[in-house]
Formats: structure tokens, C-alpha cells, sequence
């Protein structure tokens, strides 16, 4: 298989930016969805911040991402582009930011993604007037600086079992039907950015070119509605990857240089009404792929652990101890080196995992060895 297509997404749930090159880290991509917006809502409610994504907030589509170099190519002097771009074109606007922002003097704030909380900085002005017009209410843009969520409901490479979570699951702000899950909390550099579940999303063409035989003759599905990070073509079959347990990608223009890339794909992703979105006009379609969840519920709702969503890609994570200075660009070679019997079950470790993952199942606490129970309750 190849790598064909690249993406990051600085500000969560904009569109997508295509790249062809990029360094890799625990954390995914550099760049990939360091900002976030949120709605300010009016005093009195129990809450003062909402969480802005595309799957409640449609006419996010409308906004276009661009990174541009600096003159030497430093990282710290790379600008981010955000172009508006609504249906009436005379109030389409643009606006300009650092990539990488400095901190000082910017307030700090505790935000929370799906029960998972993390410091980040209020960018202020004119950031949040520029983005409140465009919207018609009261928005701030949050950047992450430094800070990283923790891991939670993920099978993550390096997790081990800290603690139940409440009732009410962490995922079913993204999609609903979903059981409670353990809670995993990861150990050393590991952590995410506003990613919702992991650093890297991996999907193939083939299994797109399946999604768009429900359409009509001479419509596509985008792929960029599924908001993948890294798009391989060559799979064998459509939704080979349900079953992929660990993936090397061999870097071309690296050859030599660097070793393969391990990533250990840990959890099949769960589909909710996002793909529906018309990218033109920021509002559900109304076209043949305007109805693409339900269309893919038919066949694709192939995961117990998430029974109501149709599964389109899969969650990776680095493997342990990778070494981070290394690239992966469009045209590199991926192979799977492991594959699960079975599909995996969001929120359950897949048949064998903790025969071979007992290490990282086993803490010494008070004195005593607690066997992590990572059946979903």
C-alpha cells in the first residue's frame, strides 16, 4: 500500500489542510487541532463555554485553512489563513494568525473535550471579534499552548487502568448509543490535542470508493468529510482495516535515514451526522450524499461496541518508545504487520490483548497487583 493524501486540521472541526509532508509525534501531526472555538454563552447557564464542532455546527465548513511558511521556514514564524467562505460571496473574509502563537499575556483557561480536560489560552482580540461576526454570536478561540488532554475511553498502547467512568459515557457527546467505558489514562509523553479520541486516524480509498457506490453515477463522496490523517490506497479490499491491529509506513523520500514508522491501531472510528454536511452551503444536504449516515447504517454499523453508528477508519496511536524525529509523506510504502481476529469493540480490548499486553494491565499499588477488568460496563 501507499501513503496518498495527508491532513491536518489546526483549528478543530475547519477544513482540512492537505500536506505532503510532516514530522510525526505521539500527539499527532504538528499542528493538527491545536485551536478550538467556542460559543460563549449568556450568564446564568450552568455553563459558560460550549464546545463548537461541525457535527452541531454545520456552518464550520465554511471556513478554509491555510499554512504558509515564513521567509526562513521557521516554525515559529508560520502563519495560519482562515478564509469564511458562506454562500453569499461578498461576505466571505479572511484573517491571519501565528501557527504558534505566543502565550504571554494571553488568559488561561480549564476547557473540557468529552469529560477530558486541559489548560488552554483565550487568544483574544481580534481573533474572537473576527470569528464572532462570522458566526452572528459570541465565540472565543481557544489555543492549547503546551497542555495535551488525557487519554480517555481509547485503547491506548501505552494505557493503564486508572479509574471507572461515570455513567454517562465521555463519547456520547459525539455520537450517541455508545456503553460506558474504561477510562485510560496514559503514561509519559502521551496525550491529545482537541482530537477526539486519538492522534491519528487512518483510512483507504478502497473502503471510499465502497461508501460512494451508494450514490448516484458521477457522485463522489469527499473524503475529506471523514477527516482522516493519513489516506493509504492499495488495500486489498474495502474495510480491510477494521481488522488491522499494527501498520509500518516506509518512508521513500526518508529511505535510509529513519526507520518505519509503528503505529498500533487500537479502535474502529464510529460515524455520526458530520458527513452529512453540505461543504458549500454549512447546512445538512439535501443531495444524495446529504443522507451518507444513513446509507452507510444499512451494512456498516459493524461495531457492538458502538451499535448505532456506521464505522468508516481507524484510531492509531504510535507504538511505545517510536522514535519521534522521524517524517512521512505522500508516496511512502505501509504494510500491516498485525491483524485482530475479529473486529475490535469500542471500549474492549480485543481477544488476546491482555495475554500480550499484561505488562501494561498490571499495576503494584498499596502493595498489592491490580488486574485491570476492561470489559465495558
Amino acid at each position: 500500500m501507499k501513503v496518498t493524501q495527508l491532513y491536518t486540521y489546526p483549528i478543530k472541526s475547519l477544513r482540512a489542510v492537505p500536506i505532503t509532508s510532516t514530522h510525526v509525534s505521539p500527539n499527532g501531526f504538528p499542528y493538527d487541532r491545536r485551536f478550538m472555538i467556542f460559543k460563549v454563552l449568556p450568564d446564568g447557564q450552568e455553563e459558560r463555554l460550549r464546545r463548537m464542532t461541525i457535527t452541531s455546527f454545520h456552518q464550520m465548513a465554511l471556513f478554509l485553512q491555510k499554512i504558509e511558511p515564513s521567509e526562513d521556514n521557521a516554525e515559529m514564524g508560520k502563519t495560519l489563513t482562515v478564509m469564511y467562505r458562506p454562500p453569499e460571496k461578498h461576505k466571505g473574509k479572511d484573517i491571519s494568525m501565528p501557527l504558534v502563537p505566543s502565550i504571554v499575556g494571553l488568559e488561561q483557561l480549564e476547557v473540557e473535550l468529552h469529560q477530558s480536560p486541559t489548560k488552554a489560552y483565550n487568544m483574544g482580540e481580534p481573533y474572537n471579534s473576527w470569528f464572532s461576526s462570522c458566526f452572528g454570536w459570541e465565540v472565543i478561540l481557544v489555543y492549547l499552548g503546551p497542555h495535551l488532554r488525557p487519554v480517555l475511553g481509547n485503547l491506548s498502547p501505552n494505557a493503564v487502568g486508572d479509574r471507572a467512568l461515570s455513567t454517562k459515557s465521555w463519547f456520547s457527546s459525539v455520537t450517541q448509543g455508545l456503553p460506558n467505558l474504561l477510562a485510560l489514562k496514559a503514561k509519559g509523553e502521551e496525550g491529545l490535542t482537541f482530537a477526539d479520541c486519538a492522534p491519528y486516524l487512518i483510512v483507504t480509498e478502497e473502503s471510499l470508493k465502497n461508501v460512494s457506490e451508494r450514490l448516484p453515477d458521477g457522485m463522489e463522496m469527499d473524503m475529506t468529510k471523514f477527516r482522516p490523517n493519513i489516506v493509504l490506497s492499495g488495500a486489498s479490499s474495502a474495510y480491510e482495516e477494521d481488522f488491522w491491529a499494527g501498520l509500518k509506513i516506509t518512508s521513500k523520500k526518508h529511505e535510509g535515514e529513519q526507520q518505519p514508522l509503528d503505529m498500533v491501531l487500537t479502535q474502529n472510528c464510529a460515524r455520526c451526522v458530520s458527513i452529512n454536511v453540505d461543504y458549500t452551503t454549512g447546512k445538512s444536504g439535501t443531495r444524495e450524499d446529504g443522507s451518507m449516515l444513513k446509507k452507510m447504517s444499512k451494512d456498516r454499523r459493524v461495531d457492538a461496541g458502538a451499535k448505532y453508528s456506521p464505522i468508516f477508519g481507524r484510531y492509531a496511536f504510535l507504538k511505545p518508545d517510536t522514535h519521534t524525529e522521524q517524517n512521512i509523506s505522500v508516496g511512502d510504502e505501509a504494510y500491516v504487520t498485525e491483524t485482530n481476529r475479529e473486529r475490535t469493540r469500542f471500549g474492549q480490548f480485543p481477544r488476546g490483548f491482555a495475554r500480550s499486553h499484561r505488562n501494561q494491565l498490571t499495576m503494584l499499588q498499596n502493595g498489592r497487583v491490580l488486574v485491570v477488568d476492561a470489559r465495558p460496563r
